[in-house]
């Protein structure tokens, strides 16, 4: 069986001490994926150790991306930067997804910015929230398609954004939302899932971002020490990474 080949679009570069321990969001996605595909438990269907082939493409400095034929699946990471912006590089983002959704072949995965950023490609209004930020674990309540696609009633989930999508593109089907944020996933069947929420994130990412922007002051005292507290509850992302990989493996 032919791997299933996954290509990461490196958005953003994570902060220092993460990048060291995992080299970049390839590597944190990759050991997302590797979990996921050990607790998906289906070794016939997609073997935890061959049949995965995860490459990296960094989409901001080198702005190089994939050929679509050499390719299944595209995957968009986070990113400090501002999906709403018309930096080149993001406007050549826009572009680039715009392509690879009208592919039949090519499915898509949109995390936090990259959700945001699928959203735009659709032509939906993407931007800063006027519910300020959401961090750390929250719980994201799910649609009935959602509890569906995802198998359990509600997610937990890593936050760290204060953009958000505005509203669901024509014939996407809403997968859930919170208090904070109306459109937290976006879905068509064979094409695309997007979540707003960080399943690759875990206490130890979440806990030297929510630091390092506490100490930056770009959240107050009080954000900073309910966000760590909450960085260490349990979560949902190896169950998200299965149903990412189970939605990749579907005919």
């Amino acid at each position: 069986m032919a791997p299933l080949r996954i290509a990461v679009l490196e958005c953003d570069t994570p902060v220092d001490k993460i990048n060291a321990k995992y080299d970049g969001y390839w590597g944190v996605f990759s050991s997302l994926l590797r979990a996921s595909a050990k607790a998906l438990d289906q070794p016939d269907r997609l073997n935890p150790e061959t049949g995965l082939d995860i490459t990296r493409w960094d989409v901001v400095t080198a702005q190089e991306y994939p050929k679509l034929e050499d390719v299944d699946a595209l995957l968009l990471t986070g990113s400090k930067h501002n999906s709403f912006d018309n930096d080149p590089w993001i406007l050549k983002l826009v572009e680039y997804t715009k392509s690879a959704l009208q592919d039949p072949r090519i499915k898509l995965l949109g995390i936090c910015f990259g959700h945001q950023i699928i959203g735009r490609a659709l032509d939906v209004k993407v931007g800063r929230s006027d519910a300020g930020w959401e961090i750390a674990v929250c719980d994201m309540d799910l649609t009935d398609q959602g509890k569906k696609l995802f198998g359990r009633d509600k997610l937990r989930i890593q936050q760290m954004h204060q953009d958000i999508v505005f509203e669901y593109p024509a014939n996407v089907v809403p997968l859930g939302s919170s208090p904070r944020c109306a459109v937290q996933g976006m879905y068509l069947p064979g094409r695309f899932v997007t979540v707003q929420g960080h399943p690759e994130f875990n206490e130890e990412i979440v806990t030297e971002v929510v630091t390092l922007r506490g100490k930056a002051g770009v959240f107050s005292k009080e954000q900073t020490e309910d966000a760590l507290e909450r960085a260490k509850n349990e979560h949902d992302g190896v169950a998200i990474g299965s149903v990412f990989l189970n939605f990749l493996l579907e005919e």
